[in-house]
């Protein structure tokens, strides 16, 4: 007798065969990120510039039964972008799905005491590093013949301000800018590209840019969900931008806040 409370399959899994890519995959959003993938039946590619973060988690995804490939890259070496789709395409024969995450919040004071180099260095790796991963992923894409995803870490503040953020906030505010045209340049081809605008993350470089936890409590208060945001929050959404469920977005940068921009807007 078949107990009809039970499933009678498997749920297929929704990344089943696919190879990700995800860069800043070490910690924070980029760990929660690769995890989900993996738990999606992905085979996960990590990039990032310490070994043993990467390495890690690698680690926890084969322990969990799934496949992870840790390759050390810098996103702001030209170089590096390429070897780093190389080894991907070298080692599992293809890409379907690139989550450039990888970021750094930079020197985070006003604009009279950052130094040209300060800016410099942030733009390099969260704007010109984007921009290099995307040209290089979407050849990738274009060479299989098979369309492809792109998702990009942004952050709320392109709708907003923190005094201090201004370099910070130029290089988002331009990736959300440059995801629009490169979303028309190739939707024509299947590929999608997106970007997601998290708000205030508890992740390690956020805790790393702060004295202390007391530092988070005005943005508690002032969130409608109550609370910091979590990796795995906007982890999953990396996911389901990934997946065929969000096939016809792409151009759009997608704030994942918990509410604290429109709070901010009352």
């Amino acid at each position: 007798m078949i107990n009809a409370t039970a499933p009678t399959h498997e749920t297929p899994r929704r990344l089943a065969g696919k190879v990700v890519l995800v860069s800043g995959g070490g910690t924070g959003i980029g760990r929660a990120a690769a995890l989900a993938y993996a738990r999606e039946g992905a085979n996960v590619a990590l990039a990032g510039r310490r070994a043993a973060e990467i390495e890690a988690t690698a680690r926890d995804i084969a322990l969990a039964g799934g496949d992870a490939l840790p390759i050390v890259t810098d996103v702001s070496q030209e170089d590096d972008i390429r070897r780093l789709l190389a080894a991907v395409t070298a080692h599992y024969g293809r890409l379907d799905v690139a989550f450039n995450n990888a970021g750094i919040i930079g020197n985070f004071a006003p604009i009279t005491e950052q130094s040209s180099e300060d800016f410099d260095r942030v733009i390099a790796i969260n704007l010109r590093g984007v921009w290099l991963a995307m040209k290089y992923e979407i050849e990738t894409f274009l060479a299989q013949r098979s369309g492809g995803v792109i998702i990009n870490t942004s952050s709320w503040l392109t709708h907003g301000a923190l005094a201090g953020s201004s370099s910070y906030s130029a290089s988002k505010g331009a990736l959300d800018a440059m995801i629009r045209a490169v979303a028309l340049e190739y939707s024509g081809q299947g590929i999608r590209v997106n970007n997601i605008n998290p708000g205030i993350i508890d992740t390690p470089m956020a805790r790393g840019s702060v004295a202390d936890s007391a530092a988070f409590a005005p943005f508690i208060a002032h969130t409608p969900a109550g609370r910091l945001g979590e990796s795995e929050d906007i982890g999953d959404v990396a996911l389901w931008l990934a997946t065929d469920e969000a096939r016809f977005i792409t151009g759009q940068s997608l704030l994942v806040d918990g509410g604290y921009t429109i709070a901010g807007m009352r």
